[in-house]
Parts: structure tokens; sequence; C-alpha cells
């Protein structure tokens, strides 16, 4: 039936299952060290992990280029290819991000609450979830960006990437984090790569909550939302980035050189999520501001969708292969008729006014109920580094309460309520 999860042979799924089990019950058994381990420790792992990655850089980028050379041989789209490349400024960039994390404070273990009756105490205690999952892009990066927030928030993790990316994967999993854990004391396996390819192994992921009870999704959004369907029918908790695309709104009063300018910002790398998606252009303005637009695209090789459109405002060009050169442009009659269009026709990751009227600022800004809202800057801003100083694990634009927005260590713990005897000074 239409809309169903497609359901591999037995054999193909078995051996996806046993991929997942192998490499949770080793994730689990090396989770007991991250438990007891300083908080110095842990950070001395992220520095090592940096380290390990300067060293190694060479073979890094050597089993990339192989990735990004098979990739391109079997045609798969510029935004997929950029995604899966990394070089030398990318790979100093993600040894820069892991010396930064290890300098943010640890989160407290325990916070004290309030008194209750008969001299008791409550507080509240962050544990650990033990083994979370992670499925994701064909992005070697995000190998680091994940295996980090896991370390620091003291979880292991079970990681699974796209097909093209796993010799990368493999490579930064088994010479660089894997010998980093180890130099710093803790058991390398607490870091797991699934090697087996293809869609069986990541819906097998989200299978087995008893040794993976929390999965990070990223990816595209339908394959995102199935594996999240598969998760909830097993009882597997998950953290989802289905949908991405950033909005901009240029209001009456936006000065056309700044517009100009954080459109071209917004627009420097076209296969992330944050990137300018849609742009919505008050009525007065759209004579002028057309012709410098046009002239912007073409400066950068992006196609401009203009109105009527066969698609919907929305559509993440993004995943759009061989349209990601793509934004969609759009009139808005106000700041609140920008906010609810955002609101209605996006996925709710971010959005920005580009304005000098305060009060149009301001109903923008409350009118629009995304994750990220920004005034007179790119939209590209929500990314867990740029806005938080700490690498992420995904972006969660879920409508429900709990981590929204750069999902980063500080969000992956369990919440405990301790009642004890109160303790007197």
């Amino acid at each position: 039936m239409a809309g169903e999860t497609p359901v591999p042979p037995a054999g193909v799924r078995a051996d996806a299952d046993r991929a997942i089990v192998v490499a949770g019950t080793a994730a689990h058994h090396a989770a007991r060290d991250l438990r007891h381990i300083s908080v110095d420790g842990l950070n001395e792992a992220l520095r090592a992990i940096a380290a390990h990655l300067t060293v190694r850089t060479g073979a890094v980028l050597a089993a990339n280029a192989q990735d990004v050379r098979d990739a391109r041989e079997h045609g798969l789209a510029g935004g997929f290819v950029d995604r899966l490349t990394l070089d030398e400024t990318r790979i100093a960039a993600m040894s820069g991000q892991l010396h930064a994390l290890a300098q943010v404070p640890a989160e407290p273990d325990s916070t004290t609450i309030r008194d209750l009756p008969g001299e008791l105490e409550l507080r509240e205690r962050r544990r650990p979830v033990g083994v979370i999952g992670a499925n994701f892009e064909a992005r070697p990066n995000v190998v680091v960006d994940i295996a980090s927030q896991l370390i620091k928030s003291r979880n292991a993790g079970v990681l699974r990437t796209g097909s093209s990316a796993i010799r990368s994967a493999a490579l930064l999993v088994d010479e660089v984090v894997g010998p980093a854990l180890a130099a710093a004391g803790l058991d390398p396996a607490a870091i797991q790569l699934v090697r087996v390819p293809g869609r069986d192994s990541a819906f097998a992921l989200v299978r087995h909550p008893e040794l993976i009870p929390l999965v990070i999704l990223r990816g595209s959004g339908d394959s995102t939302r199935a594996l999240a369907r598969e998760a909830a029918m097993h009882g597997v908790r998950t953290l989802a980035h289905a949908d991405g695309g950033a909005v901009i709104y240029l209001d009456e009063s936006a000065d056309p050189a700044l517009a100009l300018r954080l459109i071209e910002q917004s627009l420097d790398r076209l296969g992330v999520c944050n990137r300018l998606n849609l742009l919505l252009v008050h009525g007065s303005i759209w004579g002028s501001i057309l012709p410098p637009l046009t002239a912007l695209a073409q400066r950068l090789g992006i196609s401009l969708s203009l109105p009527p459109h066969e698609h919907r405002l929305g559509h993440e060009w993004a995943l759009d292969s061989g349209a990601e050169a793509t934004i969609t442009i759009a009139p808005a009659a106000s700041a609140d008729d920008a906010a609810a269009i955002a609101n209605a026709e996006t996925s709710g990751l971010a959005a920005s006014i580009v304005t000098s009227d305060d009060a149009a600022a301001g109903r923008f800004l409350d009118g629009y109920a995304g994750t990220g809202a920004f005034w007179n800057t790119t939209p590209r801003l929500l990314d867990g580094f740029r806005l938080l100083s700490v690498p992420e694990t995904g972006i969660n634009v879920d409508v429900v309460p709990g981590p929204r927005g750069p999902v980063t260590f500080r969000d992956l713990y369990l919440r405990q309520y301790v009642v004890t005897p109160k303790t007197t000074a």
C-alpha cells in the first residue's frame, strides 16, 4: 500500500539487525567507562580526537577523495557531493570545534530544586542515556560532530551514515576517534560505526530499544519520517531532523544593499538545511528589488522560481537533485503575512526579516513560530557552532516540549528526581 515502508528480504534484514546488535552491545559495555571518567578526562578525550585528526589529515583526505570520486562517477548531484567533501579547511574547522567544545563547562550533575516537608531535599540529577544511535546523511564531518557530543554527554553511540560516506566515516572512527579514546583511557568501542550499507541498516538501528533507546535522525524528510514511524512501532525514541529550508523576508523598509548581502551569505552552501530556500518580498519593493536580485542570482549561478509556482512555496531545493541551485521568490503583504507564510509553508527551521522598521520586526519575530527567528542577519546562523559555539547533533524542529533547534550535548541526558534528607552546611 502507498505510504508503507518496504520490507526487505528476511536475510537482508537479519544481517542488518545482527550488525546493529553487535555494535549496540559493544557500545553498551563501553558506556560504563564514560559514566565514571572525570570531566577533565572527557575534555582530554576531545582534545585527543582533535590531535589525531590533525595527524591523520592526509589519510582522511585520501579516503574522502575516493568517496567523492565514486559519488561523481555515479552521477550524484552537486549539493550531495559538497556535503560529502572534506578538505583541509573543513578538517581544521572540525579540529577547532573539538578544542572549543573541550573548553565549554560541563553541565552540573545535580541541581537542588527545593526543600520538602520532613527535612527532605529535592534535587534534579542529569543521567546519561547510555547508548544513543544516530542516522545521518553522507557527511563525514558529522561523524566527529556527533561523536564529540556523545562523549561530552557521557553517552556511547552507534553511528550510521549514507553509503557514499562509509569509507571516510570508517577511517575517522578507526584511525581518529577510536585511538583518541584509547589514548584518553576510554574504551574505543564507545563509538561504533555501522558498516552495512543500504537502508536496511538504518531501519535496523531504530528497532532495538533495549540497546539503543534513543536515535538521532537526520536526512531527507521522507526517509527520516519513515524511520521515525519505524522507531515508534518498536518503542525507540527519536530526535528527528527531517526538513529544512530557511526563509528571508524583505520588508518594505529593507535596505537593498543589506538585503542582497544577506541573500548572498545565505547561499554560500547549497546542500545544507539552513540555506536560503524561500525569499518573501513586500509587494511595494518587488519591482525595485527584482533587477538587482536577478543580477546577483546570475552571478551566483542561482535560478529563481518566480510566481506562479507549480510547487509548494516551501519546497526544499537542497534535497531536489539537480535543482539545488534554486530559490523560490514569492510576495508577502506585510511582516505578519510573511510570518504566517513561513509558518504554513515551511518546516519551521529558521526565518529572517530584513527591515529598518522596529515595529515590523517585532511583529515578524512574534508571529514566526519556528526554531530560529532573526532580524537583519542571515538564517544560516541557525547552526550549533555558529549560534551556540558548540557542535550539534542536528536541528530538531518538532513542535513538542523538549530540545528544539540545534541539539547539543546539553540535551542528551535523562532527568531524574532524587529526594534525600536535607543536608546541613
